[in-house]
């Protein structure tokens, strides 16, 4: 009997396994026991093959592997080399000593090779915290696993590399981690470019600096897209610990770069799905559970284009996620819980046409048409944005003249500042999630806006024009807040109320 440690992925996560192999004296048979899906069962014939392409012998009795804790679904290819290392070391090929402290994980072709896996930055963290000290994984899957700290992590080409390696032969190469050199934006896109939308430009200030979801209306072609695919440059790099916990998402996708490209990234998320994207694409699921676009985009920016497009349920899914910063995807075998703390930037037409309210072209769509597009949005949803700003056409002498916008490096060093604020205030909160004023618990947001009695009033007097809901009330003190913050004010003073309000719009109002 021979027992390897190794692991399986769950969600974003990985999950420690012991790959235990039996060999008894009866009729040949190989038996995979412990809850394995359709590709942990069919490794038996890959296992097979490569063992005989490594120019080992399979033994011609009862193999029986189980795959513990018995309890867990086990998924995906890479438990291939952990069976056949352990049914080697069962047959007396590999020394138990060989075996200690280390963790396997790999997909086997037919002639021996190995094949990358998906998730290796989840699956080393769990065989580390399991209590492995060394991993061996496919050569392709190195960099992303050597990004595990405490763990040392070796290379394989081949099966044959890796049996001669545990009895002694030639080392197998140690990985290091691939690390981009920094954060870059979007396609390069400068905030600098853009003519005219000032109202715009401040809108995308104040969403950077505080985290804050932001809704942009106007007319087809005023530039909504524009200018929302701007905003990842004007966010402070990932530090190490987000960016780990980036790729650890984006591997578990199986969306990271192939071997020997950089795979931690400092740079922001950014994701753009289609406004077909189904609720399972955007939110996550499948079998095994995926992570969705929501997940994705965590610790950047999720850009929904087209917001009504979008479906209605998709849509109404969003208001927890918004809220809980986080999906949880339930199945009868076990509850997946995937990160999604991302910041939304949403874009719509006025009306089906898009020419509602427009100096440039006349509407064409009936009162009819335009509330059922309107109803699209829910009164819900539209609170839970914490900026919505309207966005016209730009004008030919607008387009004509100098871009004189500030550039999307000057505009992130005052984020930057505003959120080193956020990040010594918010240390000091319980329950608060990223260290941004959007993620100020509920509790906490009049004591740490600290709002003067001029302020007070005048938030009250909106209260009871607008019928502001309470949740309403409270993001337009983290709004407000967030303005100070960029104009290094300790408390909230009456112009940052008034600034928030009027990002606020009569549309959050909640609509019954």
């Amino acid at each position: 009997m021979s027992r390897v440690a190794s692991a399986t992925l769950r969600g974003v996560d990985g999950i420690p396994v012991e790959v235990e192999v039996r060999i008894s004296s009866q009729l040949p048979r190989v038996d995979v026991v412990g809850l394995p899906e359709a590709a942990v069962r069919e490794s038996a014939a890959r296992v097979r093959a490569a063992i005989a392409s490594a120019g080992e012998r399979f033994p011609d009795r009862r193999v029986t592997v189980n795959l513990a804790p018995a309890g867990v679904r086990k998924s995906g290819p890479g438990l291939d080399l952990p069976i056949a290392v352990a049914l080697l070391g069962a047959a007396g090929g590999v020394e138990a000593a060989a075996l200690e402290g280390l963790a396997l994980v790999g997909e086997l072709a037919l002639d021996g090779r190995l094949r990358p896996v998906r998730g290796a930055l989840a699956l080393a963290l769990a065989v580390r915290d399991a209590g492995a000290t060394r991993l061996v994984v496919p050569a392709a899957s190195a960099p992303e696993a050597a990004l595990a700290p405490g763990l040392e992590v070796r290379a394989a080409p081949h099966l044959a590399g890796v049996l001669a390696w545990l009895r002694g032969g030639p080392p197998l190469a140690r990985a290091a981690p691939a690390l981009a050199p920094g954060a870059a934006s979007e396609d390069g896109l400068d905030l600098a470019d853009v003519r005219g939308q000032e109202g715009a430009k401040r809108a995308l200030e104040l969403a950077a600096a505080g985290g804050h979801a932001l809704l942009l209306r106007g007319p087809p072609g005023a530039g909504k897209t524009m200018l929302a695919r701007r905003l990842p440059g004007l966010l402070p790099e990932l530090a190490f610990e987000e960016a780990l916990e980036v790729t650890r998402i984006h591997g578990a996708a199986g969306l990271l770069a192939g071997e020997g490209d950089a795979v931690l990234s400092r740079g922001r998320p950014f994701r753009a799905p289609h406004h077909s994207a189904s609720r399972a694409g955007l939110l996550g699921g499948g079998s095994p559970p995926r992570p969705g676009e929501v997940s994705l985009a965590h610790r950047g920016v999720l850009l929904l284009d087209e917001l009504p497009e979008f479906d209605r349920h998709a849509l109404e899914s969003l208001r927890q996620v918004l809220e809980d910063r986080a999906v949880v995807v339930a199945r009868a075998h076990g509850s997946c819980r995937f990160p999604a703390d991302f910041q939304l930037v949403a874009s719509a037409n006025p009306c089906p046409c898009g020419w509602r309210l427009s100096a440039v072209r006349d509407c064409r769509c009936d009162d009819g048409a335009v509330a059922r597009y309107a109803a699209r949005l829910s009164g819900p949803l539209l609170d839970r944005i914490d900026l919505h700003v309207e966005v016209p056409a730009v004008r030919w002498r607008d387009l004509e003249a100098p871009a004189a916008g500030p550039a999307s490096a000057r505009v992130r060093e005052g984020v930057e500042r505003a959120r080193a604020l956020q990040r010594r205030r918010l240390a000091r909160v319980r329950g608060a999630g990223a260290p941004v004023n959007a993620a100020i618990p509920a509790a906490a947001v009049e004591p740490l806006a600290a709002p003067s009695a001029e302020a007070r009033a005048l938030l009250g007097r909106a209260v009871d024009r607008f019928g502001l809901s309470a949740r309403a009330v409270h993001r337009v003190l983290r709004v407000a807040r967030t303005a100070a913050d960029l104009a290094g004010e300790a408390r909230v003073e009456a112009h940052a109320v008034a600034e928030a309000l009027a990002y606020r719009g009569v549309a959050a109002a909640p609509c019954g």
